[in-house]
């Protein structure tokens, strides 16, 4: 195999997860008398951390990101989270994969209780070494900062690594800790912006990820 430390984003790459996360949006900005914000386009709030989309997308005032932060998560915790559903073919490849050898991490800026949660629900938890996500108090939320940390996890180095995920956060965390990048357009980003960061190939399916390591 190419590498022998593989690492996965969840929101759109193993995981369908946009529904879920609008409906928890939608509701936290009807609890904060905000309207008027257009959620079709998933790109712009699928792959980011929270935080950033409280600021960016739902323009909040940065006193009540952590109240948002705390109503956004019950919502979620309710109903949204469950809305998950993987993607098809990924089981496969994972499966695939972990009979190779390799070792493999889901990397994802989502909490990461919510993140084991998401795993589980959508039934991959079995196939992970490791499954990271953000901390708490948001000084790991960004794929810079999550990229370390699971790569420490799995007790590999970035020489043998790749993240494989779908929107520019990803592509861009990286190349910011020179580590290859595969790129599923099959997700939620931009492939377009993706491809600036120098992906080393597309996977227009799950399945076409297990080609590109091989």
């Amino acid at each position: 195999m190419k590498y022998k430390y593989i690492l996965f984003d969840l929101d759109g790459t193993l995981s369908e997860s946009a529904r879920g996360i609008r409906y928890g949006l939608e509701r936290t900005c009807e609890k904060f008398n905000i309207s008027g914000i257009d959620f079709s386009d998933y790109t712009r709030y699928v792959g980011p951390p929270l935080i950033d989309t409280f600021k960016n997308l739902c323009k909040l005032d940065p006193k009540l990101w952590d109240d948002a932060y705390t109503v956004y998560m019950g919502f979620y915790a309710d109903k949204g989270i469950f809305m998950n559903r993987a993607y098809s073919g990924i089981k496969d490849v994972l499966k695939a994969l972990k009979a190779k050898g390799v070792k493999l991490a889901v990397c994802s800026s989502k909490l990461e209780e919510n993140a084991k949660k998401v795993v589980k629900i959508i039934g991959l938890d079995n196939c992970f070494d490791a499954i990271c996500g953000a901390n708490r108090d948001s000084s790991r939320k960004d794929k810079k900062d999550l990229i370390p940390y699971a790569l420490k996890k799995l007790g590999g180095n970035r020489d043998e690594a790749v993240l494989i995920g779908d929107t520019y956060f990803d592509a861009k965390g990286a190349k910011q800790c020179n580590i290859d990048f595969i790129a599923c357009s099959y997700g939620y980003g931009d492939c377009n912006e993706m491809l600036k960061y120098d992906c080393v190939a597309v996977a227009d399916a799950p399945s076409d990820i297990l080609d590109f390591i091989k």
